[in-house]
């Protein structure tokens, strides 16, 4: 089943309006909702839409909310998210992050309070599109164990890098600390298909690929065992610590449910030492030579970090968006 981008976006607002925001915030969170799932991101999308309504339900976000600055120091700003909608939050404050970076070359926002941002890679986007190099990074509840655990205390806590071309063909990875974040393990599971490689751990305390046994025992694996772990530890405690908000060990305290979480946004402005020529050129030189490496599978194609999102665009674009057919109908009864 796949459904027209305009259709889905007109969805979301009429469901983001049922539950309190203004038109204008619903059409801006509905977008970036129908965004991420053009882009083939569906597990922070469309099938996570619902959640996002229970969290309303719940009192964890909060429509009439929006993130306000609260202390600054030349290029470096702190924010509270006043349990407002991520997604909305995490652009505000990229945005605030890029009009700092005009004037500094750098713009760093450290936001506390606020809620899931969906795809963390969307604000990488929005940085590259607006010329500027992004990273950004979120904490999250405690939803994997540190490398040789078996009891969940760290989180997954993504991050994003963004290097821009002026083509709109950004350079962009996203990755949560995890091997796969727990919606793409959802996402895997609806679809019934085991993931490529293992992703987590069973009730036998041994690593699969299966996913509905992942989600049982809610033991994700770290994307490079130890790396990623000592990784995730790493960017929770420098969100926590810029932000002065809720570190992952926190967020665990606050109940089953993940609400108020810390972020960092990070925008560089490359003009302030280069052209747009120029930097477009030593990006293609690299891109170009890693392109044309030679594909382990005859035919197979090497892709830049991005570069399958834009693919994908292009085809949900022209032929509509895939959606479960279940999850559409709850969103079209709420």
């Amino acid at each position: 089943m796949r459904i027209q981008y305009d259709d889905m976006v007109k969805e979301f607002t009429r469901v983001l309006i049922k539950y309190g925001f203004s038109e204008e915030k619903a059409k801006l969170s509905a977008k970036l909702f129908a965004d991420n799932s053009l882009d083939g991101v569906y597990s922070h999308g469309v099938n996570r839409f619902p959640r996002v309504i229970s969290y309303i339900e719940k009192g964890y976000i909060k429509p009439e909310q929006t993130a306000a600055k609260t202390e600054a120091f030349g290029c470096v700003e702190r924010w509270d998210g006043n349990l407002g909608m991520g997604n909305l939050n995490a652009q505000i404050c990229m945005d605030r992050a890029i009009e700092l970076s005009r004037t500094h070359g750098i713009g760093c926002i450290a936001i506390k309070n606020t809620n899931h941002w969906m795809r963390g890679g969307a604000y990488g986007w929005q940085a590259a599109n607006a010329g500027c190099i992004g990273i950004c990074w979120t904490n999250t509840m405690p939803n994997m164990p540190a490398w040789g655990a078996k009891d969940r205390r760290i989180g997954n806590n993504p991050f994003i890098v963004a290097i821009p071309r002026s083509s709109g063909a950004h350079v962009v990875a996203d990755c949560a600390m995890s091997q796969f974040s727990y919606g793409k393990v959802e996402e895997y599971r609806l679809n019934g298909k085991k993931l490529p490689i293992p992703g987590g751990y069973d009730e036998n305390d041994e690593i699969t690929n299966d996913p509905a046994a992942i989600e049982k025992t809610s033991r994700i694996l770290p994307m490079g065992y130890w790396k990623g772990s000592g990784l995730s530890i790493a960017f929770d405690l420098i969100a926590t610590v810029l932000s002065g908000g809720n570190s992952v060990t926190e967020i665990g305290k606050l109940g089953e449910d993940e609400f108020a979480i810390s972020q960092v946004m990070i925008a560089i402005d490359p003009s302030h030492f280069n052209d747009v020529a120029l930097t477009d050129e030593l990006i293609n030189n690299v891109l170009d030579d890693i392109k044309a490496s030679v594909p382990v599978k005859e035919n197979g194609s090497i892709y830049y970090p991005g570069e399958s999102s834009l693919n994908t665009r292009i085809e949900n674009t022209e032929h509509g968006i895939p959606v479960q057919e279940e999850i559409w109908e709850k969103i079209l009864l709420m």
